[in-house]
């Protein structure tokens, strides 16, 4: 059933622009807990590595210290610190660079990298907060809730499997070393973290999946809504038209004016009418207006207007018309015909008897 407005159901997949307008608004669907979740699995490949290295710099740290309390020299404190400093970045520099790397993996692979511009212009309608009210107790604030308690209960359920089976290992600890106690424990944590991350990460892929139907049922669109975005892409034909005719009548109009600037106006004599201005300076003859019905009766009308003389020439005018846009040259192979006719009007210019229609006698050939 169509909807209100002229609008249609909305059944068609969204558009490339329409998707892209999207990606601007930030309506693309996406799950923040899948870039999370898969962070903090990143994290704990790094960490033990972090960890390892912080260590090492430490004990570097502290064992310079001694020193510098011995003497105390402010330049050495500096550089000490410095040092530090340096020590305290390279160590945290893969745990850094593994979670940007999975940050931006988790944002590619929900739709790409689309920063969201239209979100960061600042629009009033935002500070009113029905919007957000609506959205956490309408159908929507009910999803999230639903989806908050089954991942609590998820990850709940696997974290008390892997902390029943990881019990009893660490029971049994306290017969070992103090560093084999701790590596121990600190193997456990991993694992349970490890195990909580990929818990979360299917429930984040499922999560996602929901949230892109929703987005895509949401972006659908009507026939009606396809033809005005067609429309405001490639331009209203009815506009265009105008336009072009526009162009057209503007065009014609110059094309009018050049009339009285032509040596001899080529007809047919009623059908078909070719202004011609020749310039040595300029090469060949040029044809400087052209048209065929109305628009030949009118160049016939300016040239007897502005006494340019006419000849009556039915092939020549014929194969001028069709061979020849306004602006180009004559062609070659009508210089010869198109020079006897200039000659002859030559001729008459001479005797002051050039305007109005006159026939060519047959004449000698003249080349350029």
């Amino acid at each position: 059933m169509s909807g209100g407005g002229g609008g249609g159901e909305k059944t068609e997949k969204p558009t490339p622009k329409k998707l892209a307008d999207a990606r601007k608004e930030g309506q693309i669907g996406k799950t923040p807990d899948l870039g999370a979740w898969a962070m903090v699995l990143g994290a704990t490949f790094v960490l033990p590595m972090v960890i390892s290295g912080t260590g090492s710099a430490a004990t570097d740290l502290l064992m310079q210290v001694g020193g510098v309390i011995q003497d105390p020299d402010p330049a050495k404190t500096t550089h000490l610190l410095g040092t530090g400093l340096k020590a305290g970045a390279f160590a945290l520099a893969p745990l850094a660079a593994v979670t940007v790397l999975v940050a931006i993996a988790g944002a590619a692979v929900q739709g790409g990298l689309h920063p969201a511009t239209k979100l960061l212009k600042p629009q009033l309608k935002r500070l009113n907060p029905w919007p957000g009210l609506k959205r956490n107790f309408g159908p929507h604030g009910a999803w999230e809730a639903l989806k908050t308690t089954i991942k609590t209960a998820a990850l709940g359920v696997v974290l008390y499997a892997v902390i029943q089976t990881l019990t009893p290992a660490l029971l049994t600890a306290g017969a070992m070393p103090l560093g084999s106690t701790v590596a121990s424990a600190a193997n456990a944590a991993l694992t349970l973290i490890r195990l909580a991350c990929l818990t979360g990460l299917i429930m984040a892929a499922a999560d996602y999946v929901m949230v892109k139907r929703r987005s895509n049922k949401q972006l659908k669109m009507s026939h009606h809504e396809i033809k005005q975005e067609h429309k405001q892409s490639e331009g209203d034909p009815q506009l265009k038209g105008a336009i072009r005719s526009r162009q057209l009548a503007m065009s014609r109009n110059r094309m009018m004016t050049d009339v009285a600037t032509a040596d001899v106006v080529m007809v047919n004599p009623t059908h078909v009418a070719v202004a011609l201005r020749y310039d040595p300076a300029k090469g060949a003859p040029r044809v400087v207006a052209k048209g065929a019905g109305p628009i030949a009766e009118k160049i016939r009308e300016i040239a007897d207007e502005k006494r340019v003389p006419m000849v009556s020439d039915i092939p020549l005018a014929r194969a001028l018309y069709k061979s020849c846009e306004v602006g180009q040259e004559v062609p070659p192979e009508m210089f010869t015909a198109v020079a006897t006719v200039l000659a002859f009007v030559m001729a008459l210019k001479s005797k002051g008897s050039a305007a109005g229609m006159h026939r060519v006698p047959q004449r000698p050939v003249i080349a350029f």
